[in-house]
């Protein structure tokens, strides 16, 4: 299979109890899909984290077969006149761990945001061996 990983939905929610909760739809080549939905505490960065283990429990639908991916850390951080989306993940790889780093400008939304830097840091493995 070839083809990259995009977007097909995302939804957040924020409650009253102080917590939130995302849900990220992929779709890969040929119409295959999955959905990733997290829980987490309703501040910046709960919401961010959120967000971006939403989006890896999406990709780990998609991954090949013994893949994982873990979330590090996400930092907002202010470059370049713009608030930019930094994101470090764990892997196991073939040649063992690794880490992998994906970025988005954080111009409207930065809670969508932290999905889409996941999605550009899992891009670089997956977008030809999605399962």
């Amino acid at each position: 299979m070839t083809g990259r990983v995009r977007f097909d939905g995302f939804e957040f929610q924020r409650f009253d109890n102080g917590r939130c909760r995302a849900a990220v739809t992929l779709e890969g080549s040929e119409g295959i899909r999955s959905v990733g939905r997290a829980e987490g505490l309703l501040t910046r960065e709960g919401e961010l984290r959120c967000s971006a283990e939403a989006a890896i429990e999406a990709i780990r639908g998609m991954a090949p077969n013994g893949l994982t991916f873990e979330l590090v850390g996400i930092k907002a951080v202010r470059a370049f006149d713009a608030t930019v989306l930094i994101v470090c993940l764990r892997t196991n790889e073939d040649d063992g761990p690794a880490r992998r780093v994906g970025a988005c400008l954080a111009t409207e939304d930065p809670v969508r945001g932290a999905a889409t830097a996941v999605l550009n840091a899992t891009n670089r493995i997956i977008g030809n061996d999605i399962v």
